[in-house]
């Protein structure tokens, strides 16, 4: 069959996403690196527990809770869930335990905020963050 307006695949600027759709789009880039090691990932619609989606492996035991977040980012809420938290900085892929790294960090992020609100992101990592989840980088 012949067809006479073939799509034309142009690709988008993330830049000019809406916030729901720069979180779409990261899933599926998340999801499709992960997949690459034998990961699964489901989106959730009700941030279950306090995750986004789950990656599950075909081993069928090294399943992940994940927050999807637009940086590195800490939350009393998620603390005692095992949840890992992922981002994307310069096109990397982070996905580290909060719970563990947070250990590791909480007196660097004892600032007003972390202690009346119980959260904390960077925008753009520190150096010396950088060094505590450089473990975590997940290559492509």
């Amino acid at each position: 069959m012949f067809i006479e307006n073939p799509i034309q695949f142009k690709k988008i600027d993330y830049l000019k996403l809406n916030p729901k759709a720069k979180e779409n789009y990261n899933f599926h880039q998340m999801a499709a690196i992960l997949s690459n090691y034998g990961y699964n990932c489901i989106w959730l619609n009700d941030d279950w527990n306090g995750a986004d989606c789950i990656a599950m492996h075909i081993d069928g035991v090294s399943d992940i809770k994940i927050q999807l977040k637009g940086n590195i980012s800490f939350d009393k809420k998620y603390c005692g869930k095992n949840l890992y938290i992922a981002f994307f900085e310069d096109k990397q892929l982070f996905i580290y335990p909060h719970d563990i790294v947070l250990s590791q960090v909480e007196d660097l992020i004892s600032d007003k905020k972390w202690l009346e609100q119980g959260s904390y992101f960077q925008t753009k990592i520190t150096k010396r963050f950088k060094e505590i989840i450089e473990p975590y980088k997940i290559q492509k």
